[in-house]
């Protein structure tokens, strides 16, 4: 029988080639199996399970809740070679994190946002101000915009992945591995077009990364550099006030996307329940459960809900 040590590169082995990446994971796994080293502990218990995952004593329970379910899902693969394994149980550290609930953003909203990023000074205060980095942000908030793109999926975008003749991005290795074709209106072809041209001269004879939307040093986009110049966008559009910490996130423009894609279905008398799966494979979502979550808080999108409910009972009567 193979050591811990040995069964967790095994197992990490196995799901990043299912397409997971297990980055935290996997580091917190080797960390569990030196503990369990330190103790001399050949197989997995509840209890050690639970003294480990409680590390440290300041940390938050969600913190303590996630150790644990790295432990746990690797102790069922283990459990399968070694019946010595304790699986810990399920609503040992029970923990629900409060998904914060989303802005749907007004049409109105998004163009005064992108005209800030288009105009304000967004590069670090210590730098002089890159010509090109306004062109940069504008492209890039506009296009998670119409697209409902992730961040890190725009971020990753190279000039190899933009088709703009077909109008098609490529998005490749997103969540689990996946790849996926994102197709563009003309629009944004257009506009992206000019970005591109911009970005040339801008570049022209000096070191640039291949990524589409790089940095003022000519590299991809740090994403917190990303969140700091949506900040300041948002206080400048008025989304946000000057001493906000909170406020309207770049995620929420993926929500607005979902829920507008929804509402022209309803609007537009086609079977929203049935492309469901559609918009959770345009998203790239594994499971259609994942997209549902985008369609909460929504309003506009029950009433037209209710609107179709009503018609139906009318007709019945």
């Amino acid at each position: 029988m193979n050591t811990l040590r040995q069964a967790v590169t095994e197992y990490i082995t196995m799901r990043r080639n299912l397409g997971y990446k297990l980055r935290e994971a996997g580091i917190a796994l080797q960390e569990f199996v030196s503990f369990m080293e330190r103790r001399r502990a050949p197989y997995i218990t509840q209890a050690l399970a639970l003294q480990w995952a409680q590390q440290p004593r300041t940390a938050q329970p969600a913190h303590w809740a996630q150790r644990l379910s790295y432990v746990r899902q690797f102790a069922r693969f283990r459990s399968a070679t070694d019946s010595r394994t304790e699986v810990p149980a399920q609503n040992l550290l029970p923990y629900h994190p409060k998904r914060a609930k989303p802005y749907l953003y007004t049409d109105q909203e998004i163009r005064r946002l992108l005209q800030a990023a288009l105009t304000a000074p967004l590069s670090p205060k210590h730098r002089k101000p890159c010509a090109l980095l306004p062109w940069v942000y504008y492209c890039l908030f506009g296009l998670l915009g119409v697209t409902g793109m992730r961040l890190g999926e725009a971020r990753h975008l190279e000039l190899r992945d933009v088709d703009l003749s077909a109008g098609v991005l490529t998005v490749r290795g997103a969540k689990f591995g996946k790849s996926r074709l994102v197709p563009l209106h003309a629009s944004t072809c257009k506009i992206l077009a000019e970005y591109l041209k911009r970005r040339q001269r801008h570049w022209l004879g000096k070191a640039v990364s291949s990524y589409l939307f790089v940095s003022s040093w000519g590299n991809r986009l740090d994403s917190a550099q990303v969140h700091r110049a949506f900040y300041v966008a948002s206080r400048r559009s008025g989304l946000r006030g000057p001493g906000d910490r909170h406020g309207p996130r770049l995620h929420d423009l993926r929500h607005r996307f979902a829920t507008n894609t929804l509402i022209r279905w309803y609007r537009s008398e086609q079977d929203p329940e049935r492309k469901l799966p559609i918009l959770s494979a345009y998203l790239g979502h594994v499971h259609v459960s994942d997209t549902q979550w985008y369609l909460d808080s929504a309003p506009a999108l029950m009433r037209e809900a209710m609107v179709r409910l009503e018609r139906r009972w009318t007709v019945r009567s």
